[in-house]
């Protein structure tokens, strides 16, 4: 295939002009309460789309499937960071960010990706992600009841959906108890990287530095936790390096924290919107692992991944040059009518049901097992010990519901519900 061969279309030219900024709409705030009208126009009228700013958009499945697996749409992040600086941004948070990580699965491509993605599977293995299935009933158990204690109202996502994750992830690394409330503190120090970057990275260097006193405490003494496994790699042909080792477990630790609550917080919004489903699931427990695949599918928090193009290529029409970012929405191919039967409807037994929130291709969500577990215990659970949970008062009109100002997320800032 050449360089200009197109990904789920015709041959590639430079096209006629398209529509107006169709992006510029996704930064509204209509666009924050409901971005899926958007992305259907998108799709019917220009599904490969240039920003004013030179961002490409694609919004259909095929073309978006075709170029998860496309390696001249790069995930380098010294290609990608040239890329942010030709389009005048700023790159301090995010250079310093990219240096301080060094090399790591999400910012390599192969064959350097491949090397590390190996090594990182061999101790993150179906096996040890289902072993985890009683510890996070367990956590959601408790933090369940620790709310209901508090009262007849809760905002889930400070409740529930927030501290699972990172409870999850310091159990699976063992983490010691005592360490966590620190741990903690550098995790929603990391999420504030854009208003304060200095404070970000002091806690992402202390957290660091906790990382490398735990590896040297694995090797010394390894137990049945995640970091003596890669640290295990390390005797293996193909060895992770020191450097690596660190970037890994950091990467590992803090990748699904953010995208794993707020998989809990829209989908039990979803739920809440739709009462008929809702009632489905509870007569029906054993619709939860369709119902958390359509509640990924449906409204997903991460709603575009980047990459760069790294060779000229032709998508749907028009030709790609190499240097120019790429903006590929995830969620927009969730609802594409050409992948799926009425995909604006809400359907717990939804078959076939091959979205791609967690990508496709070599970059894959190595982390989407853990995600889709810990989504299945907390919402299975919400849903049988909380028969009258509903949306609060404030929030059931959809009005009072703040969400994140970020196009390329889908996150909300609370959930209250009463029960």
């Amino acid at each position: 295939m050449t360089s200009t061969d197109t990904l789920g279309g015709t041959r590639g030219t430079a096209g006629p002009a398209r529509p107006g900024d169709l992006a510029a709409a996704l930064r509204t705030p209509e666009a924050r309460r409901d971005p899926y009208p958007i992305y259907a126009r998108m799709r019917r009228e220009d599904p490969v789309h240039r920003s004013a700013q030179g961002i490409w958009h694609l919004t259909r499945y095929a073309d978006v499937e075709a170029a998860l697996g496309d390696l001249r749409l790069s995930n380098d992040r010294d290609r990608m960071t040239r890329a942010y600086g030709a389009l005048g941004g700023d790159l301090k948070a995010f250079s310093r960010l990219t240096d301080r990580l060094g090399r790591v699965m999400t910012n390599t491509d192969p064959p350097d990706h491949a090397r590390l993605r190996k090594l990182a599977n061999r101790a993150f293995t179906a096996r040890r992600v289902e072993a985890l299935r009683d510890g996070i009933q367990r956590i959601v158990d408790r933090l369940v009841d620790e709310a209901v204690a508090a009262g007849p109202a809760m905002d889930l996502i400070e409740a529930v959906a927030s501290p699972l994750p990172l409870s999850v992830v310091c159990e699976l690394f063992g983490i010691p108890p005592e360490d966590r409330p620190q741990v903690k503190t550098w995790f929603r120090r990391f999420g504030r990287m854009s208003e304060d970057i200095d404070k970000s990275e002091e806690a992402i260097g202390q957290y660091e530095e906790y990382l490398a006193r735990l590896v040297r405490r694995r090797r010394a003494d390894p137990g049945d936790d995640l970091i003596s496994a890669l640290v295990a790699t390390q005797a293996q042909d193909d060895r992770l390096t020191d450097s690596e080792l660190l970037s890994t477990c950091f990467v590992l630790i803090t990748a699904g924290d953010e995208t794993t609550t707020h998989l809990v917080g829209n989908g039990m919004l979803a739920l809440l919107r739709h009462p008929g489903q809702l009632a489905r699931l509870r007569e029906d427990p054993t619709l939860i692992r369709t119902a958390v695949d359509e509640l990924t599918r449906y409204d997903t928090p991460t709603q575009a991944i980047v990459r760069v193009v790294a060779e000229d290529v032709g998508i749907g029409g028009r030709t790609l040059r190499a240097g120019e970012l790429v903006y590929l929405f995830l969620a927009a191919t969730n609802r594409d009518p050409e992948r799926f039967e009425d995909p604006d409807l809400l359907d717990l037994s939804r078959p076939g049901n091959r979205h791609l929130s967690f990508g496709n291709g070599p970059h894959f969500c190595l982390g989407g097992p853990l995600a889709r577990l810990q989504v299945e215990v907390a919402i299975g659970t919400l849903v049988r010990r909380l028969p009258q949970l509903r949306l609060a008062d404030e929030a059931a009109g959809g009005a009072a519901l703040e969400w994140r100002p970020n196009p390329l997320q889908r996150r909300l800032s609370a959930l209250p519900l009463t029960y």
